[in-house]
């Protein structure tokens, strides 16, 4: 956690206790009379590590993704949930346009063409991102970060989120999934990781679209799988993917099926990977953790 957090919750008049070397299996006993937990993304919070935390009130993931929170659990207890996506969007959205453009651009084929002493053009032409369609599937704090960013490129955006009844901003044009389908050239993830939309993006999905992709995720991993990455390629459906996050990011804990599936992968043409850093800006570490802070006060001045 950045020292602001600290900071910030002893101005609240909290008693601060930070302990980051926990192992999973000493954190349970170390719950009892907390009331405020803050974890990162590693901590699993289920039913085994709470046994002890009766007291606990808030529970606070310092990011924006709650999938390693066990949330109708804690809601059943009556425990607040907080996170941050306010506090990481603005460098998740940077991040999103840096893979696209890259891509747009050929720029990771032409550095390493370059320094092969390889000079081509006509090979390396790129698209402008105002010829382009984008479809952000997903509108909440990440996916409207993103649209806003591309404003001054001035491409056509359209946005589907399932659970947004209307968009209120100037920025993107609502759709349906098959809308966007039907009319996209880049597309973009910015949903969470749950039930629903675990292993969403698979072969069907991909063989729906009507034009061939440009297809960025720095949402979550598991939302497709390195099957489907790999047979959208093969089977024509897009021909570039800027990656940040993989359906399994412990590289060294593959089974033989991924790891053969993930080599397959990184040999695609036009494809761009990074270890799921979109929203770890050294920026961004400081705000989570300022965002966290504000929204444990505004809680605790509600009760």
């Amino acid at each position: 956690m950045h020292e602001s957090i600290i900071t910030g919750l002893q101005k609240l008049k909290i008693a601060v206790e930070y302990k980051p070397d926990l192992t999973p299996d000493e954190l349970p006993e170390q719950l009892e009379g907390i009331n405020i937990l803050v974890v990162r993304s590693k901590v699993r919070i289920d039913q085994s590590l709470l046994m002890n935390a009766d007291d606990l009130e808030i529970v606070c993931r310092a990011g924006a993704g709650i999938d390693n929170l066990d949330t109708d659990l804690l809601e059943e207890k009556g425990i607040e949930i907080i996170n941050a996506p306010e506090g990481n969007r603005d460098a998740v959205a940077e991040h999103t346009l840096a893979l696209m453009l890259s891509l747009l651009n050929y720029i990771p084929k032409s550095d390493i063409e370059v320094r092969k002493s390889i000079w081509d053009r006509e090979g390396n032409r790129g698209f402008e991102l105002k010829n382009r369609t984008i479809g952000l599937i997903g509108y909440g704090y990440m996916g409207r970060a993103v649209a806003r960013k591309l404003q001054p490129f001035k491409p056509e955006i359209l946005a589907y989120d399932k659970y947004l009844p209307k968009i209120d901003d100037d920025f993107a044009k609502k759709v349906t999934l098959e809308e966007l389908q039907q009319n996209a050239d880049v597309v973009s993830l910015h949903i969470p990781l749950t039930d629903e939309t675990r292993n969403m993006v698979d072969d069907d999905f991909f063989n729906k679209f009507r034009n061939k992709i440009l297809f960025i995720n720095t949402a979550r991993g598991e939302i497709s799988n390195f099957k489907s990455l790999v047979n959208a390629f093969e089977n024509k459906k897009v021909w570039g993917m800027g990656l940040d996050v993989l359906p399994v990011e412990k590289l060294d804990k593959l089974t033989s099926e991924e790891k053969d599936l993930f080599d397959k992968l990184t040999k695609m043409p036009n494809t761009l990977f990074t270890p799921h850093v979109a929203g770890w800006t050294f920026e961004s570490y400081e705000k989570i953790s300022e965002v966290i802070v504000e929204k444990i006060a505004l809680v605790l001045n509600k009760n």
